[in-house]
């Protein structure tokens, strides 16, 4: 693995610290095309991220500090990022740190229906592992995240929306 490529897997989401970008599945392809010049191409998780350019910001500044001069952020829309994309390891570390992770994304063909009504999903907490929980709000600390609670324990707690 080149260099390059092993500086930009340690940066960290900055919305999700516990998650790299790797684990997050935003992190597509890191190219070295010169002796100190690197493309690297990130999805964003959904349009509108205001994340992305403080992640385009971190791994400019990590590439630069490893003495890459020329560093490129591109930004690729296709395919389309999904919550499946975010690896085991990234699950695991969000359970670890409260936020229960996505479920599978929804399978779609075609135009997606705009539904007004919250999302049924199968949430477990992070805390105690039931599943019996219930919605607060669709808006939680981000936007990509829904607040729940759990009905047996009683903890407030983030969960990533499914995309």
């Amino acid at each position: 693995m080149h260099r390059a490529r092993t500086v930009a897997e340690r940066v960290t989401d900055p919305e999700l610290p516990m998650l790299t970008l790797v684990d997050l599945g935003v992190l597509r392809d890191v190219d070295v095309v010169g002796a100190s010049h690197v493309v690297v191409d990130i999805t964003p998780t959904y349009s509108g991220c205001p994340a992305m350019a403080t992640m385009r910001d971190d791994l400019v500044r990590e590439l630069q500090g490893a003495g890459f001069d020329r560093v490129e952020v591109r930004v690729s829309l296709d395919p389309a990022w999904t919550t499946d994309w975010i690896t085991p390891q990234g699950r695991a570390a969000l359970a670890a740190a409260g936020i229960s992770p996505p479920g599978p994304a929804p399978s779609t063909t075609g135009p997606i229906p705009l539904t007004l009504l919250p999302t049924a999903r199968q949430v477990r907490c992070p805390q105690c592992d039931s599943p019996a929980t219930e919605l607060v709000s669709e808006f939680g600390s981000t936007a990509c995240k829904a607040q729940y609670r759990c009905v047996d324990c009683r903890e407030p707690f983030d969960h990533v929306k499914e995309i």
